[in-house]
């Protein structure tokens, strides 16, 4: 019985580390791996309660994008410049540097927090929880005030 709960909390223990680095891919690779993606600065215009749009800039060759969107939690206030990378195919922008990398990496900073208590309690290793509960809070902290 002991192996069995030792597997179901090591199963969910992983299954919450994987989600939470998948929902961080989507938003990361643009970061990660911006190279021969359209970079530029976006210029904040206006803002509703979930995206903020402005102007853009490209960095590089011009560009057929003169407007882009940008989630509102990475854009801080109206006539803010920001350094962003475009989603290819898209009018969507990702905020490139310090903030936008740790803003990307926020769902596995989550599931390193709540996975780390199964870990420890389930699992009986508690070195490993504290340095997985460490981590996500620091990476919690971190984006807090890079952005």
């Amino acid at each position: 019985m002991t192996h069995a709960r030792n597997a179901a909390m090591a199963l969910i223990a992983l299954l919450l580390l994987v989600a939470g680095a998948w929902s961080s891919w989507g938003t990361a690779q643009h970061v990660l791996l911006s190279k021969g993606r359209e970079h530029g600065t976006l210029t904040v215009t206006g803002c509703n309660e979930e995206t903020c749009s402005g102007r853009y800039a490209p960095s590089g060759p011009p560009s057929t994008h003169t407007t882009l969107t940008i989630d509102h939690s990475v854009a801080a206030a109206k006539g803010q410049t920001l350094p962003v990378v475009v989603k290819p195919g898209t009018s969507e922008a990702v905020r490139t540097g310090w903030g936008g990398g740790l803003h990307a990496w926020l769902p596995l900073g989550g599931a390193l927090l709540l996975a780390s208590p199964l870990i420890g309690g389930g699992l009986r290793l508690t070195r490993t929880a504290w340095s997985m509960a460490g981590v996500g809070a620091v990476l919690l902290v971190g984006t807090f005030f890079a952005l």
